[in-house]
């Protein structure tokens, strides 16, 4: 069975590394032209949105599943079963979660959240007019799942990149042209209805003879059974996503939700980066679970995991030692001040759950989404309460606070339990292999750019060179001590005939 790992793993990962980065650059701008607290607003409205997915029974973790294992077993009417099953579905979430905003959206506004009152009319009609957004996105995103269940990352991959990289641009001009809020999410409402209709048309060539059809009894109990359990997932992650800032904005404000809220993103989106490495193995379990494989299964596993760990390790290391200067540079002094401690504590809280990407995936792929349903659902409940309680007593440090003490407990918990139950590889073996390679290797070099970040750091200049040296450090000890000598060899390879065909053309 031909998985191409690699080359899904980097264009899943492209995917997401240039629309952040064109939506990280965008950011000062978009906060100017908006001011704080209107942005403020943006992200309260996008947090409320967010937060009425938790109404999505996570169908698209079970049509990923079986997809990949009927794609594997060459069985194309259990396919289209499982699409037009799946489409039904998030239609009839969309407008269940629509209809719901849409009829809450001024109580939300003046009721539940602190939106200063010049600002409640606007907020309210965006609110409402994001109702729609939401229904949209509820068919995008399980859409974009059939081309990752067909272990096609590319197609999926490409037009996230197209509107990742056009919807920020789009924001920026609406906001120079002297519109305001509601009209940035009128863009991206326009922009979920074409990326639609774009995703159909690239599933419909993928899948020629796709022949959508109600499914029988066997396929619906296996999707919704599955889902069932991996709904739970779904809670905690959208409670680690949303709650935060529905917290802060209830109990701080929107101008203390805006500091939290930039300071955030980065860290979520940098360190984010590494699931998408990670996510193409859920399919790629599932199908070789369906076949058997799992001897091949346990290979990829502790490859992957060493990988991806010094990856987010390397990641954690450079935003949470230099915050300060990032924000200082990246926004403003005052963004810096009020944020950097909140960038570096969820720096290290996505690095520690990003350590509970891969067993998930793999125990979800293996058919056991009860374990990871269960786990996800205690991380739920224990990150709300931490958070709250932290922002009761600290402000946005304490929310930052609350999430690194929830992943430190809950992530560490879920590891233990999994590995040798319904992972096919035991603890010590992923202890070993998986995580000493680079954990050892990165300290290193972490000591040195905290040490130095202490004594040198001292103008733009300085940020920028130790930086580069820091990335440098990184990339030195990562091809000698954590990338595989045959993988080295391979890419060698891959740079020099990239070297070559280019003198060639020249």
């Amino acid at each position: 069975m031909k998985l191409r790992l690699a080359s899904n793993a980097l264009a899943n990962l492209l995917g997401a590394l240039v629309p952040s980065l064109v939506a990280l650059g965008t950011v000062p701008l978009v906060v100017r032209e908006l001011g704080d607290a209107s942005y403020g607003v943006y992200s309260l409205v996008t947090a409320i949105v967010g937060y009425f997915a938790v109404i999505d029974i996570n169908v698209t973790a079970g049509s990923v599943k079986f997809i990949a294992g009927f794609s594997a077993r060459k069985e194309y009417t259990k396919i289209g079963e499982t699409v037009f099953f799946g489409i039904m579905v998030y239609a009839l979430i969309g407008v269940v979660g629509a209809l719901g905003l849409y009829a809450g959206a001024h109580f939300f506004v003046t009721e539940v959240f602190s939106v200063p009152a010049a600002l409640a009319v606007e907020a309210t009609a965006t609110l409402q007019l994001a109702a729609l957004g939401f229904f949209l996105g509820q068919l995008q995103n399980y859409l974009q799942s059939v081309p990752q269940a067909l272990m096609r990352y590319d197609v999926s991959s490409r037009l996230e990149m197209l509107f990742g990289i056009a919807v920020p641009l789009l924001t920026v001009l609406v906001l120079i042209a002297g519109h305001g809020l509601f009209e940035v999410v009128l863009v991206r409402v326009a922009s979920s209805a074409l990326h639609c209709l774009v995703l159909w048309r690239a599933i419909r060539r993928l899948l020629p003879v796709l022949a959508l059809c109600w499914p029988g009894r066997s396929t619906r109990r296996g999707l919704l059974g599955f889902s069932a359990w991996s709904v739970l997932s779904r809670f905690a992650s959208l409670s680690y996503a949303h709650a935060d800032k529905l917290i802060i904005g209830a109990l701080a404000g929107v101008t203390a939700l805006t500091y939290f809220t930039i300071a955030a993103t980065l860290a979520n989106r940098v360190l984010g980066l590494t699931y998408r490495l990670s996510s193409v193995l859920f399919p790629a379990a599932s199908a070789l679970a369906a076949n058997g494989e799992l001897a091949r299964l346990d290979r990829l596993y502790l490859k992957a995991t060493r990988y991806v760990v010094f990856f987010n390790a390397a990641m954690l290391v450079l935003v949470a030692v230099f915050a300060h200067q990032i924000l200082l540079y990246w926004m403003n002094a005052q963004f810096a001040r009020q944020g950097a401690l909140v960038l570096a504590v969820m720096a290290g809280s996505q690095f520690v759950d990003s350590l509970t990407s891969l067993p998930s995936l793999v125990n979800d792929g293996m058919g056991h989404p009860r374990v990871s349903g269960l786990f996800a659902l205690v991380r739920a409940c224990a990150g709300v309460l931490m958070v709250w309680l932290g922002v009761a007593c600290w402000g946005i440090d304490g929310a930052a606070w609350g999430h690194l003490a929830a992943s430190l407990l809950l992530s560490t918990a879920f590891i233990v339990y999994v590995h040798g139950r319904t992972v096919p590889t035991d603890l010590r073996r992923l202890l070993l292999r998986g995580y000493a390679p680079t954990l050892y290797s990165v300290l290193g070099v972490a000591l040195f750019a905290a040490l130095a970040e202490h004594l040198f750091a001292r103008t733009a200049f300085d940020f920028v060179f130790l930086l580069a040296v820091t990335v440098a450090l990184l990339f030195m000890v990562g091809m000698l001590f954590v990338i595989d000598k045959d993988d080295r060899l391979v890419a060698w390879t891959r740079v020099k005939a990239c070297l070559g065909q280019l003198a060639w053309r020249s």
